[in-house]
C-alpha cells in the first residue's frame, strides 16, 4: 500500500514539473515575442503588428495563472480540502477557455469593424512580414510542444493552455494575411483573415469553459473510464457483484464510490481485503485519486 502511495505522489511530482517547465518555456516565448512584435510593429509601420505584441503581453497572464494554479494543484489534503486541491487546476482551465473566447469575440468585433469601414491602404515594411511570419512559427511550434507535455501527463489545464498558444499562432496568421493584403493593396483580407480564425478561437474558448464548468458541477468520468472501473472491480477476486457505481472529476483525478457484494459469511477481516483489492487495483491502473466502498453481503 505504501508503494503505491509513493507511485502516486512520483506520478503528480512528475506532473507538476512538467507543466512548471512547459509553461516557464512559455513565458520566456511570449516575453520574447511580446517586445519583437511592438518594436518591429512600430518600426515598420503596422498597427497589426503591434496589436499582436499586446496579444502576446496577455498570455503571460495566463501563463502565471497556469503556474499559480500547478503550484497550489500539488498542496496536500489540509482540514479545509480534505479531497485535496485538485480544482485549481479546473479553475485555471475555466480562466483559460474565458480568455479565448474573450479574444475570439474581440477579433469578431474587430473584424466586423474593418469590415464595415474599410482602413485606407497604408505604408507597411516588408519588416513586419518577416516578424509576423516568425511569430507564427514560434507560436505554433511552442503549442505543439506544449500540447505534447500536456497528453503526456494528461493535464486538461495544461491542453488549454497549449491551445490558447494555438490561439497567438492563429492571430499571427491573421497578421500575415492583413500585410499581405496590405502590400498588394487588398486591406479586406486582414478583415476576412480576423473573421474566420475569430470564430475558431471563439469556439475553442466556448468547449473549454463549458468542460471546465461542467467538471466544477462534479461531472462524472467518461463512459470509457467508467467502463474500465468496472471491469477491473469484476475481476476482484471474491466480489459477487456491484451497483451503485459513482463518479466525479476532482481537476484531472476521479473520485470513485461503490457498493460491493461479498458473501454473506465471510468474516469483516475477508470483507475489508476484498475492498481494498479493488481499490488498490483501481488506482494503480487509472487516475483515481480516492476510492469509497460499502460492503454489502449477499
Amino acid at each position: 500500500m505504501d508503494k503505491e502511495i509513493e507511485d502516486h505522489e512520483s506520478q503528480t511530482l512528475t506532473k507538476q514539473d512538467a507543466a512548471k517547465k512547459s509553461t516557464l518555456v512559455s513565458v520566456v516565448v511570449n516575453i520574447c515575442l511580446t517586445v519583437s512584435q511592438i518594436f518591429a510593429g512600430i518600426v515598420s509601420g503596422s498597427q497589426g503588428l503591434i496589436a499582436d505584441g499586446v496579444h502576446s503581453a496577455t498570455d503571460l497572464v495566463a501563463d502565471f495563472v497556469v503556474l499559480f494554479a500547478n503550484h497550489h494543484s500539488a498542496k496536500d489534503a489540509d482540514v479545509d480540502h480534505h479531497y485535496g486541491h485538485q480544482r485549481y487546476e479546473t479553475g485555471a482551465s475555466l480562466f483559460l477557455g474565458v480568455s479565448l473566447l474573450v479574444v475570439g469575440a474581440g477579433m469578431l468585433f474587430k473584424a466586423g469593424e474593418k469590415i464595415i469601414d474599410p482602413m485606407p491602404v497604408g505604408q507597411i515594411q516588408i519588416l513586419a512580414l518577416y516578424v509576423a511570419l516568425a511569430s507564427l512559427v514560434a507560436k505554433e511550434v511552442l503549442f505543439r510542444y506544449m500540447l505534447a507535455v500536456a497528453k503526456q501527463v494528461r493535464s486538461s489545464m495544461l491542453v488549454a493552455n497549449a491551445w490558447h498558444a494555438r490561439s497567438d499562432a492563429a492571430s499571427s496568421l491573421v497578421v500575415c494575411i492583413g500585410i499581405i493584403g496590405a502590400l498588394l493593396g487588398y486591406p479586406i483580407f486582414d478583415a476576412i483573415g480576423a473573421l474566420v480564425v475569430g470564430l475558431m478561437v471563439a469556439k475553442m474558448g466556448w468547449k473549454f469553459g463549458m468542460d471546465a464548468l461542467y467538471d466544477l458541477m462534479d461531472r462524472s468520468a467518461s463512459e470509457e473510464e467508467h467502463r474500465q472501473i468496472a471491469l477491473i472491480i469484476q475481476a476482484t477476486s471474491g466480489i459477487k457483484g456491484f451497483h451503485d457505481l459513482r463518479t466525479r472529476k476532482m481537476g484531472d483525478m476521479i473520485l470513485v464510490d461503490v457498493h460491493i457484494d461479498v458473501d454473506a459469511n465471510t468474516t469483516v477481516r475477508v470483507g475489508h481485503d476484498i475492498a481494498l483489492s479493488a481499490r488498490n487495483q483501481i488506482m494503480k491502473q487509472l487516475r483515481v485519486l480516492n476510492v469509497m466502498t460499502h460492503i454489502d453481503p449477499v
